[in-house]
């Protein structure tokens, strides 16, 4: 439990009780009957069959709506069928659920009570449909009006002696016209403190990709995936993930291409796919997708890539075009400092570290050696590590050194989470200075926008722990249960004198709050946002960087539901008094007024009103067009990346924190990890059987997670071992559940990604078996 200053006692990490935990042997394959059962048992529930099955229709079309799951792309012809996976159709129901909760729940039920709840039954809720408030000294929260809400916003806002002691937290969810608009009037108010969920998962991606390429996106596009010769599918789990990735890997084997999985877990999606729409798939054995699998050590990728790299270089030295020397003299600077550094190396020491046998890494060496059409595929495996932006530079050297950039078939493709998470940035949410940006601003908008850098996701909660921050709002997400280091995220939040969160449905962060709290209901991108009668639309970008419109079908759930981007304007227009250079009431309602600013604003936006039709269009990609000219010497940077440096005592292990297959970031949908074997349970760790062995511990016998960083001991209580496939010296659990062990201080160089991969801990004994 933790206390405010309003005698609030909530509990921040809910309850570590057990349920009754079924383990089988892991899934041999993802999707196929199961997979289709699973998302029509879980879609009818939440929604009724008719309901379902007619929205579903609808999701990834043309003139439908995007998913409200992951961003990958969809392809220029949707399957007529249905262009949705399992965990995409989980995330339509819990968003259309039918299950609903307003001011009368919340009166019957005190945030300390809806406290002791799992953030799976919080969710489980149902939708939230009234503006509500906590006020300070209160234990409920009780109705409020719109108007009341955005005046006392407002008067937060005015009181404040600066600006920065607000901050402005964006989800990847929300579309381009709210995002555009949030930030915008974050910089007319005064502050660029701007975190967003990117600064969680996928920054080092952008700062790694930005120093070498010269851009933070990826460089492929969707049919690339098809034709490539060889695909790495690095630190990611698609078969959970971003499951209609597999329809694009099976299209590359089916063309004859290999795909190499780096990875400390084999996961069941990259083992094999029976994809639902095919006969294949649905009766008979599926697709085989990994054809070599390398279960590196945890973070241990810099050193798995140099040894390759080293193996590489030798045979170019003996053989010749193994490298694409001319692309590297053309587009590359560095490659001769490289090529010098690994020699610092031998291949012993590198294996070592690795965790990968020699047979396997000479498997690999030799697919890479004769194939020069290459894609590197990643997720957070990669970002969150303290070397996460090395790591990801150091495949960018492999790409480079093989002539694979900027080509068809080959190139980067960092697999981003939320559904527009990549649109945001690209439309103006970041907490750094775009000089470019801001001048676009001042002479298309008329006003100059704050010129010093704002705070990210940890820098926020730093300064909301020194209670330097009055206000916090959050437009989407569970930044509670998002963030790292849970209890001091809690402490953090709790210091603030107002929070708000604008919100489909409830969860932690509702609860941990400030001394006063708003929750604010907004639409789902699967519901109709009308004005005077008139169905309109949204736009998002996928992680490919192709912008297209979204357009709701369904009724919300309330009419006292207000979307986003009337949302903020309502805001906006309250706090100026209708006093400024925006006339921000008019852009709430007309949303082809906020497309024609973003147009005029963000870097390569043009004509969306008409473009973002059908399958919309691409944002301008340097990689594509092999222009390097903005980067030293306008050459592609090859770059020197040390080896990660762990220094783990005797007892402790490397922990990496990982989503079940019934979860999507923090949203649990269910209890179950169907494709590991795991049921009705979620407070569990994977351990290799010899070091369960070694540490005289049993199946399923409960334990306690310990790290210890800067002599602070952080603890995680109750957990069930079991014995899995994971290199010794591992260890995998789910989050949020972990993220209490990670620490707030301890994140990635320049992108201040956490650690949440790559956590130092102590595994103890609790006494008991369960």
């Amino acid at each position: 439990m933790a206390e405010n200053n309003s005698k609030r006692n909530v509990s921040v990490r809910g309850p570590d009780a057990f349920s009754e935990l079924k383990v089988t042997e892991p899934k041999p394959y993802a999707a196929g009957r199961e997979g289709i059962a699973a998302a029509m048992k879980h879609s009818f529930k939440e929604m009724g069959i008719f309901r379902a099955m007619t929205t579903l229709l609808h999701m990834n079309q043309k003139e439908g709506f995007d998913c409200p799951s992951c961003a990958w792309p969809d392809p220029e012809k949707p399957s007529k069928i249905g262009e949705y996976c399992e965990n995409g159709a989980k995330a339509l129901a819990d968003e259309a659920t039918t299950a609903h909760i307003g001011a009368g729940f919340f009166g019957k039920h005190s945030v300390e009570e809806l406290s002791l709840r799992t953030d799976y039954e919080l969710n489980a809720l149902g939708r939230i449909t009234d503006p509500l408030v906590l006020r300070e000294g209160s234990v409920h929260y009780s109705p409020i009006s719109w108007k009341d809400a955005f005046a006392l916003i407002a008067d937060e806002l005015h009181s404040l002696k600066s600006p920065d002691e607000a901050i402005f937290y964006t989800s990847g969810r929300s579309s381009n016209e709210a995002a555009f608009l949030y930030g915008l009037f974050v910089r007319a108010f005064g502050t660029n403190n701007l975190p967003d969920c990117s600064n969680m998962c996928h920054e080092s991606s952008g700062v790694a990709l930005s120093e070498t390429l010269g851009i933070g996106k990826g460089s492929v596009k969707l049919e690339d995936l098809y034709g490539a010769e060889v695909i790495i599918v690095a630190g990611q789990n698609p078969g959970t993930n971003h499951p209609r990735m597999l329809s694009a890997l099976e299209k590359c084997k089916e063309n004859g291409g290999s795909v190499i999985s780096i990875n400390p877990l084999e996961e069941s999606g990259l083992v094999n796919f029976k994809n639902p729409q095919t006969l294949k798939g649905l009766l008979g054995s599926g697709e085989q997708i990994t054809d070599l699998h390398l279960a590196v050590n945890i973070n241990q990728d810099i050193s798995l890539i140099k040894l390759i790299l080293k193996k590489l270089a030798a045979l170019d030295k003996k053989e010749g075009n193994i490298f694409d020397h001319e692309f590297i003299d053309t587009y590359t600077a560095g490659a001769d400092a490289l090529l010098t550094d690994l020699n610092a190396y031998t291949e012993e020491e590198l294996l070592k570290l690795s965790g990968v046998s020699m047979e396997s890494v000479d498997t690999a060496v030799n697919l890479l050696a004769k194939n020069e059409k290459i894609i590197v595929c990643w997720a957070m495996g990669l970002t969150q590590h303290k070397n996460g932006v090395e790591t990801i530079r150091e495949y960018v050297n492999l790409l480079l050194l093989k002539g694979a950039i900027g080509k068809p078939f080959s190139g980067t493709c960092p697999v981003r989470g939320h559904s527009n998470v990549q649109g945001d940035r690209s439309v103006g949410i970041m907490h750094y200075v775009d000089k470019a940006f801001n001048e676009r601003i001042k002479t298309h908008l008329g006003f100059t926008p704050p010129e010093e850098q704002g705070l990210d996701v940890v820098g926020s909660m730093r300064a909301m722990h020194e209670g330097k921050i009055k206000v916090f709002m959050a437009l989407g997400g569970n930044f509670l249960m998002a963030a790292s280091d849970t209890d001091y995220t809690a402490e953090a939040i709790q210091r603030c004198q107002l929070t708000v969160q604008v919100s489909t449905k409830l969860n932690r962060s509702h609860l941990v709050t400030g001394k006063t709290a708003l929750i604010l209901p907004t639409y789902g991108r699967s519901e109709k946002e009308n004005n005077s009668g008139k169905n309109r639309f949204v736009t998002v970008e996928n992680s490919m960087g192709r912008v297209r419109r979204s357009q709701g079908v369904l009724k919300a759930p309330s009419e006292k539901l207000k979307s986003e981007p009337e949302l903020i304007s309502n805001l906006a227009d309250i706090y100026f008094e209708g006093k400024h250079a925006v006339d921000w009431k008019a852009l709430g309602s007309d949303y082809g007024m906020i497309r024609e600013m973003i147009d005029k604003v963000a870097r390569g936006f043009e004509n969306t009103e008409l473009r973002a039709r059908g399958v919309g269009y691409y944002l301008p990609n340097n990689v594509r067009e092999l222009d390097f000219s903005k980067l030293p010497g306008g050459k592609a940077q090859i770059t020197i990346n040390r080896l990660p440096e762990h220094n783990l005592e005797a007892d402790e292990y490397m922990l990496m924190t990982i989503r079940s297959h019934d979860q999507f970031n923090t949203t649990i949908y269910g209890l179950d990890d169907r494709y590991r074997g795991v049921y009705n349970e979620r407070r569990i760790i994977f351990m290799n059987p010899e070091d369960m062995e070694k540490d005289g511990l049993k199946k399923m016998e409960v334990v306690n997670l310990s790290s210890t960083y800067d002599s602070t001991i952080r603890t995680a209580y109750n957990f069930k071992v079991l014995p899995y496939k994971i290199p010794k010296g591992n260890l995998a659990a789910y989050f949020p559940e972990t993220n209490v062990l990670v620490p707030y201080n301890h994140f990635a160089d320049r992108s201040q990604t956490p650690i949440s991969k790559s956590i130092k801990v102590r595994v103890l004994k609790s006494g008991s078996v369960g």
